[in-house]
């Protein structure tokens, strides 16, 4: 057996496209061009990185991008008065602060700062909370692009065992809720699980989130499941350079799974996507509109 190939550089580009579209209409329609503020701090090379890409992608979108860049002594309350600068900012619909921050600066602080209508990372207690009690809430990018993958490759997800490998308040546990609102048979498992091959060999739907890399080796996965590789991990190759890997033995798993995201291509790509769609609902749910289906949790 060799696994389907689940193409998430592929997918995200039809969210693009589709986001762009409905950006189009809503300005034709109503006059109204949701918004994004992006805030970095210091001069971390990878968040540069991501920012760069989230910004590009913004205003590819037809959306309006407000990009906020200071060094790396930021005071924190200086930071938290820029919050609530953008939080009363009608053009304002998303906020997204890049983590990680300087260590004078509160990440939770921030976290809670940010209005939950704003809040197009997800973070915030009122929409994990709202997530946890199977309320609208705004959901955390990437386990939203899991779950837009998922629902792609499999349908209806209804009474499948789920094992997400890994507790992160930013992944692993919106993940676990999310698959519970498929009707998954849901377990959440990490570093304490005892016998945790066994427990992921019980999965029909296996989602990695660990950052540890190759893992999860092929006799982990159950013949035929699906599984979504949410590891980044950089590693050293034999040349000096180096490459990017997943929490999955990407060559062992394909031979056992039916289907698998790889890494570079698979979920990377769908956190961007994920970005705009948020930034787009609450843009629609700022100005009483219904959010586009498909886009959401």
């Amino acid at each position: 057996m060799t696994a389907d190939i689940i193409d998430g550089r592929a997918f995200a580009a039809d969210i693009h496209a589709r986001i762009a579209r409905e950006v189009a209409a809503l300005t034709a329609a109503h006059g109204i061009v949701p918004g994004l503020a992006t805030v970095l701090v210091g001069e971390d090379p990878a968040s540069e990185v991501y920012v760069r890409s989230k910004n590009k992608a913004t205003r590819a979108a037809g959306m309006a991008s407000f990009e906020h860049r200071f060094d790396a002594d930021m005071a924190e309350a200086d930071l938290l008065a820029l919050i609530d600068r953008l939080n009363a900012d009608p053009q304002v619909h998303g906020i997204l602060v890049q983590f990680p921050l300087p260590p004078q600066i509160s990440e939770a602080k921030v976290i809670a700062a940010i209005s939950r209508d704003k809040d197009v990372d997800g973070f915030h207690v009122e929409n994990q909370g709202r997530l946890a009690m199977g309320r609208p809430a705004l959901v955390p990018c990437t386990p939203l692009g899991c779950l837009m993958l998922l629902r792609d490759t499999l349908g209806d997800m209804t009474g499948l065992e789920a094992v997400v490998l890994g507790r992160s308040f930013n992944v692993g546990r919106p993940m676990a809720q999310l698959l519970l609102g498929e009707n998954c048979t849901v377990t959440t498992a990490h570093s304490r699980t005892r016998d945790l091959a066994a427990v992921c060999r019980r999965a029909d739907i296996l989602v990695a989130a660990v950052g540890r890399p190759g893992m999860v080796t092929g006799d982990w996965v159950k013949p035929g499941a699906t599984v979504i590789d949410v590891g980044i991990n950089r590693i050293a190759k034999d040349d000096g350079g180096t490459r990017l890997v997943g929490d999955c033995d990407f060559d062992s798993c394909a031979q056992v799974a039916g289907a698998i995201t790889p890494v570079p291509g698979g979920v990377g790509p769908m956190t961007i996507a994920c970005l705009l769609a948020n930034a787009l609902t609450a843009c629609c749910e700022a100005n009483g509109l219904p959010a586009p289906e498909g886009l959401t949790a």
